[in-house]
């Protein structure tokens, strides 16, 4: 069963070239390029790829954001990190919307197949190119916080994949062709996301779910 695997990178040289290293390798299969957050989400959602190689900085949807979109509504989709920043602080926020990884982007091309190919088994991913403790430190911090998480804890399953497409600009009737329910199960769902997260309205209810990380 090959891998398949979006790349969601603004950079077009890095993209397409990071494109044919992929595609050399028998058991990887590539279908689909992002250039923004937006459309890396849209992209995940249709295609379901075993992996989304994500950028951090991507114009439209930044990359953590975008990764936390796709955890919501692709959940079998594992996202990886890429960027040239090493801070911690980047690296626990993306752990906490929900990404497998971290690779920075100066890493070589063999660590980037490793890395690619143990995220896609299920290992724990452990860079040479991440900051020291990575793995222990992020899981550390993402438990100390979770606790705080504001009223979104209260949501279901569904109500959090349905606030999620919205957060990405999807319409009402959008998310129901999307999640295949009907229409008024969608504002159903709307209302109560609305009460238990004690929110006047849609902008207020998707600033709270984006404001989350």
């Amino acid at each position: 069963m090959p891998i398949t695997i979006l790349i969601a990178e603004d950079q077009r040289l890095f993209r397409q070239s990071l494109r044919m290293l992929l595609e050399h390798e028998r058991d990887l299969v590539v279908v689909g390029e992002a250039m923004d957050g937006r459309q890396a989400f849209d992209l995940a959602v249709e295609r379901k790829p075993s992996i989304v190689l994500m950028d951090v900085d991507m114009p439209r949807l930044d990359g953590i954001t975008a990764t936390r979109l796709i955890r919501s509504c692709a959940p079998a989709s594992k996202v990886l990190m890429l960027s040239v920043h090493d801070d911690d602080a980047r690296i626990v926020a993306a752990v906490r919307a929900g990404a497998c990884g971290y690779i920075l982007k100066d890493a070589d091309h063999q660590e980037f197949l490793r890395i690619i190919r143990a995220t896609f088994e299920g290992e724990p991913v452990r860079s040479a190119f991440m900051p020291d403790g990575f793995a222990r430190k992020a899981v550390a911090l993402v438990n100390k916080t979770e606790p705080e998480v504001h009223g979104l804890a209260l949501l279901t399953d569904r109500e959090r994949e349905i606030l999620a497409c919205a957060a990405a600009g999807g319409s009402n009737k959008d998310i129901a062709d999307q999640l295949c329910v009907s229409l008024d199960t969608v504002k159903t769902h709307l209302h109560h996301i609305y009460q238990k997260l004690k929110v006047s309205g849609r902008v207020e209810a998707v600033l709270t779910y984006l404001g989350d990380s």
